[in-house]
């Protein structure tokens, strides 16, 4: 048989694919395509299409070529697109006109092509353009590089070093360098030789290490003293840190505040000495400047860095050298010419200076150096009349002149000259106005107002001028505002005030109050809010201590709205705290007779006219608003007031039971009962007070004052009844559970005792003082335990609370652990004047005078209210305060009436304490703490 078949000589059938039968499938590769090649042009396909058409005995198209046959199945889909023609005319014959139209559209289409080349062609080459320089090619961006290779000599091609010669240096290099050998010194060995001993003797100060020793390198000796210390001062710096910030910016305890000038003078103190200075980080400056300067030489400051360099390393003639080279390549520079003077002596500076000068004759810092290095007056007054000549507009020459005039007359023509020749200076015109007598001031000014229309200056000056000769006729400033509001020179409402204060620290009263009243209300519609912004402006002058300026603010405001209550208040404090007696009263007389609804002013009124001695006109302005305010409960309890602290008794018990019958509104019953206790006339208060429940049950002061008298009276019963019946009409009243639970605490029923204030704390949860009394009718019962797990309870409810803070800090912490806690407090708690109370006591039991010192005043300016919190300060001065700071502390207190705090409103409300002062109330309450 033979060994081949016939079949596989031939090729193989159309579509074969080897395997097929048997599941294979089939490939194609890239010798199977084919080289990749270009298809038919345009010109080809129409050539094809046009024999096509031939063969078919159809006209050849001479516009755009033969149609695209399409298949007799899509002649359904034609005919659904009303715009497609083709279906409708497929039958019919392709004439000459057809022709003829095709050729023509052809036409207008080419010559619509033509006219839209050029701009096509120029868009189409910008666009490239811009591409191709956004995207540069890498020869491009080389190619300034290749060019200049055409510049390097044949030694500097043979000097460019090989990659391995550099890599087999390095290698070499380092093989050196692991051959060298270093004799050990015997220290090193001493030291390994103790590194395993112990020491067996105690030092009665501790352990003591010497600068070889490695106890305290490898842990074998610690020193628990040292940490301790370590750890207190961390948290010292903490709790600094974080009563500086304010609660927006303490976050985590770490204050975000920077002072600028603290931060800049612990840089300048942080400044390198000429000795300090790294020799190599100086060596690799002096490389890098030596560069800069061989690249550019004409550049200056590459010139001064390098002397200043030299400077710090301590050669000074190096420096001089490399600033006179430095002057050399840049004549015309300033800056190089004055580091060449300060670094050279007097005489040599001088002549430098000449050189200088030459080179640069209209230089004013130059002249005025030149100036500085003569040490005669006379020799001073050459170089700057000299200098006058060569620049006659530089003003800070004339005014160096004119400051080494010893003679007034000589120093007014040195500036009626300067005047002449330098007009536009506002600064020459006041000094030569300062220096003329007030009349030829005045045409001085005149004159300047003509040269400088625009000069704010020179209207402020003219004003004071008007106010030293006493003439107030005259309003400079309404003119000063017309003119420069033509000029369009006005200045912002806040220059305007910052003119004010200015004018103010300068003594002159009379022209910053009309500096405010002209300019206050400028620019400002009755839309926006004036009285919120001028009484935030008025306080922001009183910070800055410029109480004329806020006076003036205030004035302005109130002829705008006089019958403002706020703003009468806002004057009447600032009159009261920075002004005289007389001035407030007058202002609020002003007041009463702008508001005589106002029942406030008119109390402030009397009492000042109280308090300064003259009760009868105190009388009088109470009579007064009795007649424009009738049966308002304030004023009939002020006029008691009045009478009582006078010892007017009968007249004092007149007026409340007049207020009873008139105005009897359950403050005018609770006034009543209360006048009656403090004088001991507890019946008649029982019997007020069980009057006034009849027609205010509600009221839960009453219960109060009822069980209070009860209590008083030892007559437990009746005083449990009125609170428990009190506390059922008044479950909201906080004082009225405190007094309940303090009842039974007394009586010795401490079940009881908490079973209230658990009842309590249902009818108001989240309440801090309920809470902290829980903690104290444990802690009073030595319950400590159950008091932790009260605190820790309270601390979940109310994680805000200062009192609670405190009360856990002081009682319920260990010593050691009350300045960690304290700081967890302040970080959680925003600014509370309780915790601060008990950061300061912190402090003080640590003898750290001063830090208590400081949180005691946080505390005060955080609430001057509280009352316990003047008593803590003023105890700690009793023991470490000065005669002076005590009496400040305490006219402080007076002046701020305090009138909320746990122990000063249990003393100031004693009905034995009813006429003691604040003074005595103080002393009472500090006597209390414990």
């Amino acid at each position: 048989m033979s060994g081949r078949k016939d079949f596989l000589s031939q090729p193989a059938p159309e579509n074969y694919v080897a395997g097929l039968g048997r599941g294979a499938t089939g490939f194609t590769t890239r010798s199977d395509l084919g080289p990749a090649r270009e298809g038919p042009s345009e010109e080809q396909m129409k050539e094809l299409l046009a024999k096509r058409a031939q063969q078919l005995g159809a006209a050849p198209p001479t516009a755009y070529g033969a149609p695209e046959k399409k298949d007799e199945d899509d002649d359904d889909g034609r005919f659904q697109d009303p715009e497609n023609e083709v279906g409708l005319f497929a039958n019919g014959a392709y004439d000459r006109d057809d022709d003829e139209a095709d050729r023509i559209y052809q036409e207008v289409d080419e010559k619509m092509d033509r006219r839209r080349k050029a701009r096509r062609e120029a868009r189409e080459k910008q666009e490239r353009e811009e591409w191709e320089r956004n995207n540069p090619k890498i020869q491009q961006q080389f190619s300034d590089l290749k060019r200049a290779l055409t510049g390097v000599s044949d030694e500097d091609w043979a000097n460019i070093p090989e990659v391995g010669d550099l890599t087999g240096k390095n290698r070499r290099t380092k093989q050196a360098q692991q051959k060298r050998f270093y004799a050990v010194p015997d220290s090193v060995i001493a030291g390994a030789r103790d590194a395993s001993s112990f020491d067996t003797t105690v030092h009665d100060d501790g352990p003591q290490t010497n600068g070889s020793s490695s106890e305290a390198a490898d842990g074998t000796m610690t020193n628990f003293a040292d940490i301790g210390a370590a750890r207190d001062k961390v948290l010292r710096v903490r709790l600094d840190q974080a009563a500086q910030g304010s609660a927006n910016d303490v976050t985590g305890g770490i204050a975000t505040n920077i002072d600028p000038k603290g931060y800049l003078t612990s840089l300048s103190k942080n400044a390198l000495k000429a000795g300090d200075v790294d020799v190599g980080d100086i060596k690799r400056v002096r490389v890098l400047l030596e560069s800069v300067i061989k690249t550019n030489p004409k550049h200056a400051p590459g010139w001064i860095a390098a002397a200043l360099l030299e400077e710090s390393a301590g050669k000074i003639v190096a420096a001089r050298n490399v600033i006179a080279r430095g002057c050399q390549f840049c004549p015309k520079s300033e800056d190089a010419w004055l580091q060449n003077i300060r670094l050279n002596d007097n005489h040599n500076a001088k002549i430098i200076a000449a050189n200088a000068i030459k080179n640069n004759d209209r230089s004013t810092r130059l002249w005025i150096e030149a100036m500085m290095l003569e040490s005669d007056v006379r020799a001073k007054k050459r170089v700057l009349r000299r200098a006058s000549d060569h620049i006659p507009q530089s003003v800070a020459i004339w005014k160096e002149a004119v400051n080494l005039e010893e003679d007034p007359a000589d120093a007014r023509l040195l500036l009626a000259k300067a005047t002449e020749n330098i007009p536009l200076s506002v600064e020459l015109w006041l000094a030569l106005a300062r220096l003329e007598t007030p009349e030829n001031a005045q045409r001085v000014l005149n004159k300047a107002r003509g040269a400088i229309p625009s000069s704010y200056e020179i209207w402020i000056a003219a004003a004071r001028l008007q106010e030293q000769m006493g003439n107030d006729k005259i309003n400079v400033m309404k003119r000063a505002v017309q003119s420069l509001a033509q000029q369009g020179a006005m200045l912002k409402r806040e220059e305007w005030i910052a003119e004010a204060e200015k004018c103010e620290a300068e003594g002159a009263i009379l022209t910053c109050g009309a500096i405010i009243r002209e300019t206050l209300g400028y620019g400002l519609d009755e839309d926006d809010d004036r009285k919120t912004l001028w009484m935030d402006e008025a306080k922001q002058s009183i910070s800055r201590e410029r109480y004329e300026t806020a006076r003036a603010i205030y004035a302005y405001a109130l002829r705008i709205f006089v019958t403002s209550k706020s703003l009468w208040l806002a004057a009447a404090d600032l009159e009261r705290n920075y002004g005289s007696r007389e001035a407030l009263w007058q202002l609020l007389q002003k007041a009463v007779e702008a508001c005589p609804q106002s029942e406030v002013l008119w109390m402030q009124l009397a009492k000042e006219k109280w308090q300064a001695g003259k009760i009868d006109d105190a009388r009088m302005v109470l009579f007064l608003a009795f007649k424009q305010n009738p049966n308002n409960e304030d004023i009939w309890l002020s006029a008691v007031k009045l009478e009582a602290d006078n010892q007017q008794i009968d007249r004092a018990r007149e007026l409340l039971k007049t207020a009873r019958s008139e105005a009897g509104t359950d403050r005018v019953w609770i006034k009543s009962a209360a006048f009656e206790r403090e004088q001991g006339d507890d019946e008649t208060a029982l019997d007020l007070v069980n009057q006034a429940l009849q027609d205010y049950p509600k009221a839960a002061k009453l219960w109060m004052l009822k069980g209070q008298i009860y209590e008083a009276a030892n007559k437990f019963p009746q005083a449990r009844e009125a609170y428990g019946t009190g506390t059922r009409a008044c479950p909201k009243s906080i004082p009225l559970w405190l007094l309940a639970s303090r009842l039974e605490e007394k009586a010795g029923v401490v079940v009881r005792a908490r079973s209230i204030l658990d009842r309590a704390r249902l009818a108001n949860p989240k309440h801090a003082e309920l809470w902290a009394e829980s903690v104290r009718v444990e802690r009073r019962a030595n319950n400590i335990a159950q008091a932790k797990v009260l605190m820790a309870k309270a601390l979940q409810d109310c994680p805000n609370s200062g009192l609670l803070w405190s009360e856990s800090i002081w009682y319920l912490e260990p010593r050691t652990q009350r300045k960690p806690r304290s700081l967890e407090a302040i970080k959680k708690v925003d600014n509370d004047p309780i915790l601060f109370v008990t950061v300061a006591r912190i402090f003080w039991g640590e003898r750290r005078l001063e830090k208590a010192s400081t949180w005691f005043e946080k505390a005060i300016i955080l609430d001057s209210d509280l009352g316990d919190t003047w008593a803590w300060y003023f105890k700690f001065l009793q023991q470490h305060g000065t005669d002076e700071k005590r009496e400040d502390v305490l006219s402080k207190c007076i002046l701020s009436e305090p009138k909320h705090g746990e122990l000063w409103q249990s003393v100031a409300k004693d009905p034995s304490n009813a006429t003691k002062s604040t003074p005595d109330i103080l002393k009472l309450v500090m006597a209390r703490l414990e």
